[in-house]
């Protein structure tokens, strides 16, 4: 799953625990620190993947002024009601890679590459079949939802959205004349955009880059210190924490793999990749510039 240094240690520290029938990785501390390591590998200088502009656009959003303006119960409401279109459109991602990358339909026949197959086989297994904190198996979509209902967040507008996909509506026509801001739907129109174009090493980029590890820890620290009013953010929390945890220890170097692998040391789909990187972090800091509005 993940090649260079440090190898042969993931394999020998790594332990499966399993508890109430659900299987969680169990990482020491070195161990998370080696896991966030090898997946900057890939971004450091020299790196076919290292580009300044990028690095600059995920350092903006890491520190942008969003996190630390939230105070209350309310602003992580606001929050959260328009950051749950990222968290859904995420998914999408993940299942056309997964529909590029691996055998989906019968007669079945071998992936073209099983490395990458299986990647995205690991990756789509603990974004879609996660378990939540009680232990039960839930999307991490799923759980976003949970964690809105428990702060009394809206979750209408974003379960009409999806109650319109399975009408097999077109999603463009969907956005189009949903009623959401300009700022969500620049947002929704690139990511169904990038898979509608469905250049796979585009995809996976857009993906590797733009994560939701970018969610910095500080953001739970604001959200365990914000005065609850008599409401529960422990759902929030588990959230945020479980994501950034798959993504830094699992997850990242896994994904750094993958669009390594699928862009072939190809320059011209390493370029297109990276390009296609910034344009979505790009969007990310608009969306963010927006709620940052809504609450300031």
């Amino acid at each position: 799953m993940i090649s260079g240094p440090g190898v042969n240690i993931i394999k020998k520290d790594a332990t499966i625990k399993v508890n109430n029938s659900c299987i969680a990785f169990q990482y020491n501390y070195n161990l998370r620190i080696l896991g966030f390591a090898l997946y900057l590998h890939g971004m450091k200088k020299g790196s076919v993947f290292f580009d300044e502009d990028l690095n600059y656009l995920r350092k903006s959003l890491v520190e942008h002024p969003l996190y630390n303006s939230m105070e209350n119960l309310n602003d992580i409401k606001k929050f959260m009601e328009v950051h749950v279109y990222a968290v859904w459109d995420f998914m999408s991602l993940v299942k056309n890679l997964q529909m590029n990358l691996t055998c989906i339909y019968t007669p079945w026949i071998p992936s073209e590459n099983s490395l990458t197959a299986r990647l995205i086989n690991e990756i789509v297994w603990g974004e879609e079949t996660d378990v939540d904190k009680n232990g039960i198996a839930k999307s991490h979509f799923e759980m976003y939802l949970d964690s809105m209902n428990e702060i009394g967040a809206n979750t209408n507008k974003i379960k009409l959205l999806i109650s319109l996909v399975k009408q097999g509506k077109d999603i463009f026509e969907i956005i189009k004349s949903f009623d959401i801001s300009a700022e969500i739907k620049d947002f929704l129109n690139f990511t169904f955009s990038v898979i509608k174009e469905n250049k796979v090493h585009v995809t996976a980029a857009v993906f590797t880059f733009g994560r939701e590890d970018l969610i910095p820890n500080m953001f739970i620290e604001i959200v365990k210190k914000i005065k609850l009013e008599n409401k529960s953010v422990e759902s929030l929390i588990y959230y945020l924490e479980r994501h950034i945890e798959m993504d830094g220890d699992h997850h990242g170097p896994m994904a750094m793999n993958m669009i390594s692998t699928l862009c072939e040391n190809n320059d011209n789909k390493i370029m297109e990749a990276l390009d296609l990187s910034k344009v979505a972090l790009e969007k990310r800091i608009k969306l963010w510039d927006h709620i940052y509005k809504q609450i300031k």
